[in-house]
């Protein structure tokens, strides 16, 4: 039985994740922008958490762990071992090819190195499902603060490779303004255009934009598709290794 996944919205754009076991009642929160939300989402479902997941080491995604701790003292606090040094206090680090559990359901820990070194992803192959907080993001991907163009396009290239059914929940609702740059690169997509008209009809209602299926991804995020005559002719780099491409795709979009 898959996992039950509820978003919650934190702070200004922020998101965490609750997902849920229905099998065995074990519950996780995924990234910890602040306390409250996730709080009263879990005690509208009945739920505590057992287990918080960290995908790196921003404030905006740990700073409410803390007061979380608090509410459930009991829970396992699980982070990257290469981001120890800077995550809270952890009870279980974790690298890349190994699994965690939520109950019944193994997650493979995945290395998106780029944002920050020693980010890390979680995929539930079982629930289709990918949180990949400021790797992959709609119709984008994280700034390369820590890391280098290269790690970044290894680290996108792994969740590529997901099944195109994958839901990504990524950590932020910055899918509007993504959505104007990813215009600009392929302004004759149809897919795109498409896709924009629906987000925008999303957010109008209030309604979160995320998480959104790897194959949309793939169709319309402008750092995946760099193979695209239409997005190396934008980028200037018509022929160009798709690596090369999302570089400077990735650096135009930092001055968009």
């Amino acid at each position: 039985m898959p996992l039950t996944i509820k978003t919650v919205p934190c702070l200004k754009d922020n998101y965490a994740y609750i997902a849920h076991d229905p099998e065995t009642g074990t519950t996780a929160v995924i990234d910890v922008p602040d306390a409250a939300p996730i709080i009263a989402a879990l005690e509208a479902n009945g739920w505590a958490a057992d287990l918080v997941l960290l995908t790196h080491h921003h404030d905006d995604h740990v700073q409410g762990l803390d007061a979380l701790k608090d509410q459930y003292p009991s829970a396992k606090v699980i982070g990257a071992e290469a981001d120890a040094h800077r995550l809270p206090t952890l009870d279980m680090q974790v690298a890349e090819g190994e699994t965690i559990e939520i109950g019944s359901e193994k997650l493979d820990v995945i290395d998106v190195s780029g944002h920050t070194i020693g980010h890390i992803a979680f995929y539930a192959p079982g629930s289709s499902a990918a949180f990949t907080a400021d790797s992959l993001m709609c119709f984008g991907c994280g700034r390369v603060f820590e890391g280098t163009m290269e790690q970044m396009w290894g680290s996108l290239r792994k969740l590529m490779a997901l099944p195109e059914d994958t839901l990504i929940y990524s950590g932020h609702e910055y899918t509007e303004a993504n959505a104007k740059f990813a215009r600009t690169i392929e302004p004759n997509n149809s897919a795109l255009i498409s896709r924009i008209e629906s987000v925008a009809m999303s957010r109008a209602e209030g309604r979160p934009t995320v998480p959104a299926r790897l194959r949309e991804e793939l169709a319309t995020n402008p750092f995946l598709r760099g193979h695209v005559p239409e997005v190396q002719a934008a980028a200037g780099m018509p022929g160009a290794e798709a690596s090369a491409v999302f570089a400077k795709v990735r650096k135009m979009k930092d001055s968009f």
